[in-house]
């Protein structure tokens, strides 16, 4: 088993498979930060239009401390609105960050990390993949991306937050948002201890609250420097 894959598919065949796992590289660049909003309650899902997704932030309450993430719906719309929905449905509740790798990143959103069966951990999804919507968002750190087989189109639950800069991810991983509050929590879960990159005593989330984003959290994604 390649724990340390970023294998999302749902196939058993292909989830024990090495994935096209980005490569640790090395470097360093600063988030933002951003300020709390008001909480909005979501429509049903069938009455969600596009202009819904807009403006839109996530609280990830985790036992490490909160991070917040704001979207970019603008580049990666697709990958916005299936995390939004997957969040507010609970989907994430109760996951693990189950891969740390310092100097490079933090994953989470399988929902095999549920159970204590560790063999299984990362090679969870839900119950569809999205589309690849590679943009020209620079991985640097700070930034959320999605976790994919060596499918392009093989994201689905699982993301990574950047703890460090990596240029060789841009263009071969869908960036859907940037943390504006907590990579000091980001940079608590990826100093646990580890083995073969996946965590041992492992941090989880609790819940997700999406909120309205505050006005310092607004506008477009980022252009590639």
């Amino acid at each position: 088993m390649k724990h340390a894959c970023f294998a999302l598919l749902m196939a058993i065949a292909a989830a024990c498979a090495p994935s096209n796992s980005p490569a640790n590289d090395t470097a360093t660049t600063t988030a933002s930060t951003g300020t709390q909003a008001t909480a909005t309650q979501p429509p049903a899902a069938q009455e969600k239009p596009a202009s819904y997704y807009e403006n839109k932030v996530a609280e990830l309450h985790t036992t490490a401390g909160e991070i917040d993430i704001r979207f970019f719906p603008d580049v990666a719309p697709n990958h916005v609105k299936n995390f939004i929905d997957l969040a507010e449905k609970g989907f994430y509740n109760g996951t693990k960050f189950h891969r740390i790798v310092p100097g490079f990143m933090i994953q989470g959103g399988d929902p095999n990390t549920k159970s204590d069966d560790r063999s299984y951990w990362g090679t969870g999804g839900a119950d569809k993949n999205i589309n690849a919507e590679f943009n020209d968002v620079h991985h640097a750190r700070g930034i959320v991306s999605m976790a994919r087989t060596n499918d392009p189109n093989g994201a689905s639950s699982q993301f990574f937050i950047m703890v460090a800069d990596s240029p060789q991810l841009d263009h071969q991983y869908s960036v859907f948002g940037r943390v504006t509050k907590g990579m000091d929590v980001a940079d608590k879960i990826v100093s646990g201890p580890a083995e073969n990159e996946i965590a041992v005593k492992p941090e989880t989330i609790t819940g997700i609250t999406i909120r309205d984003a505050h006005d310092d959290e607004k506008g477009p994604a980022p252009k590639q420097p």
